[in-house]
């Protein structure tokens, strides 16, 4: 799941870029508000996690601009000001919820799959089909009641098309969601990842669709 993580403060920033990776997030880290609002208006993600204090353009703004845009990507604040009227403020911005500085990082995790939760729809905190349950928490997987050792990133495509369920990913869709600005990717890697997919489940969970991209059917 890539993610956006905008924060100046760089000690802080660099925890969270890798305790977010270790949770197997593609994280993309800007320390500028001015370059966040730019990518955002190029880049597709999942979820953003915004500081409000921000060089060059504030975080509320950047929250105003998002929504203006009708883009719903939900943002998870981190914030020092921990007061009503603040958070009434980022609330009606456009914010999703809030973390107060200092944080734990296994909180700002467990609010960000809450946030995927609701963006997708869900309410229970794994995804069961044909199967399948997916435990986002635990990073854990069962088929027919067997668990299935998945790679990092075997776990994060099925995670995607799972929460997608019949709808057609394309492999371009994939590798944007799955690897970050600084990652260096392979011209068949998502292929790779989901003829291993097939093996460790079923050939027919995942369909291709020729020209297009691949899909877990509803039924």
């Amino acid at each position: 799941m890539r993610l956006l993580l905008v924060e100046d403060d760089e000690i802080l920033g660099d925890g969270l870029v890798a305790g977010l990776k270790m949770e197997g997030y593609a994280v993309d880290w800007l320390v500028n508000g001015k370059l966040a609002d730019e990518a955002l208006k190029i880049n597709s993600y999942e979820l953003i996690v915004l500081d409000l204090n921000l060089p060059d353009m504030e975080g509320m703004d950047i929250l105003r601009a998002l929504r203006s845009r009708k883009d719903e990507t939900p943002v998870l604040v981190l914030t020092a000001k921990d007061t009503i009227p603040d958070r009434v403020a980022g609330l009606d911005s456009g914010a999703d919820d809030f973390v107060i500085k200092p944080f734990d990082l296994n909180e700002v995790c467990a609010r960000l799959r809450a946030l995927a939760r609701r963006h997708e729809g869900r309410s229970a905190p794994n995804i069961e089909h044909k199967g399948i349950i997916l435990d986002p928490a635990s990073h854990q997987v069962t088929y027919n009641n067997e668990k299935v050792d998945l790679s990092q990133k075997e776990f994060e495509i099925l995670s995607f098309l799972m929460s997608n369920i019949g709808r057609v990913i394309s492999r371009a869709r994939l590798e944007e969601s799955l690897y970050s600005w600084s990652s260096e990717i392979e011209s068949n890697t998502v292929e790779v990842h989901i003829h291993y997919l097939r093996k460790k489940l079923d050939s027919s969970i995942i369909r291709t669709v020729r020209g297009v991209g691949y899909i877990i059917d509803e039924d």
